[in-house]
């Protein structure tokens, strides 16, 4: 399993929890578990430490728990979306937690996993659910979204410039003959490209991107997710959030600039304490991985990681 997949930014997301996992009893969560690389990772470096791992995808818990076995009841797996994290915390009779890692995205597994249709580059079912337990799929969202909607989730979550031709031309399509597979999809985007747009990339990336992210929410999720997680962090609590394209980025850079900036009117002569920030940033804006790391993981090629800590309570 370690060979399938290499944790994005491991030892810099490590060193930047450490602080707050030294002491015995920390809680730390990783809200995006995966295959449960970086998990594994702060379970052997912090033994005092336990672990709540959560996934929306049960073929990723099954492969984390196989992992994590070996150290016992100090990895606290749960089935779950990671906007559910407080009730994911309630339910385990946990009031606050010393770290928490989101890494955000489609995982390595899901990625490996062709059947799964979330690559543009192989043929397979357009499905493209995290959760193989949800209704919606990629070809429900092509047969069933009106023209209107394609061009809106093209162009928010895929930032794609030709989002109004691909999906009329979608809609034409699909009066004869509906979307199952990536490949049909992809050589409908092919056609409908001038040639001068192919030459700068693949034009059915944004496309797949939109998509998946239409189908599993994550844009919607991650807007409830970050100020739960960060409403969960005990005072020197530290979260690190890797994103992996500018939306993500967008919505956790808003979030983390909001609760470390003062709250105080302009012009108060001086801060009142409640109008003092709770968190302070850890990174100094976006982190990205070495040359070296990109080349050994080109997984890691576009993350960009922040952190932040609590530095006093709201209560």
């Amino acid at each position: 399993m370690a060979q399938l997949h290499i944790p994005v930014l491991l030892e810099r997301c490590v060193e930047l929890l450490a602080p707050a996992l030294q002491h015995e009893g920390a809680v730390v969560v990783d809200a995006t578990l995966g295959m449960g690389g970086h998990s594994e990772a702060l379970l052997e470096r912090f033994p005092g430490v336990t672990l709540v791992g959560l996934d929306r995808d049960p073929d990723a818990l099954r492969l984390a728990g196989e992992r994590l076995a070996r150290f016992g009841d100090r990895a606290r797996l749960v089935h779950t979306v990671y906007d559910r994290m407080p009730e994911a915390l309630d339910s385990l009779g946990i009031r606050a937690v010393d770290g928490i890692l989101f890494d955000l995205g489609v995982s390595s597994l899901q990625l490996d996993r062709v059947d799964r249709g979330f690559s543009y580059s192989k043929d397979a079912p357009l499905d493209m659910r995290m959760d193989m337990t949800s209704e919606l799929t990629a070809a429900r969202v092509l047969a069933e979204y009106s023209e209107d909607a394609l061009r809106r989730i093209f162009f928010e979550y895929g930032e794609e410039r030709l989002a109004g031709r691909y999906a009329r031309r979608i809609v034409e399509q699909r009066q004869t003959r509906p979307f199952t597979t990536s490949a049909e999809l992809v050589e409908l985007i092919q056609a409908a490209t001038p040639a001068a747009v192919q030459r700068a990339g693949h034009p059915a990336k944004r496309v797949f991107q939109a998509l998946r992210i239409e189908v599993n929410q994550e844009l919607e999720v991650l807007k409830r997710a970050i100020p739960a997680a960060l409403d969960s962090l005990a005072v020197d609590g530290r979260i690190v959030v890797m994103s992996y394209q500018s939306l993500e980025d967008r919505i956790v850079k808003r979030e983390l600039q909001a609760r470390t900036t003062s709250s105080a009117p302009a012009g108060l002569p001086v801060e009142l304490p409640e109008h003092k920030p709770a968190f302070r940033l850890l990174t100094r804006g976006a982190e990205r991985a070495s040359a070296e790391e990109q080349q050994l993981n080109p997984r890691a090629t576009p993350v960009r990681l922040r952190a932040a800590m609590r530095i006093r309570s709201t209560a």
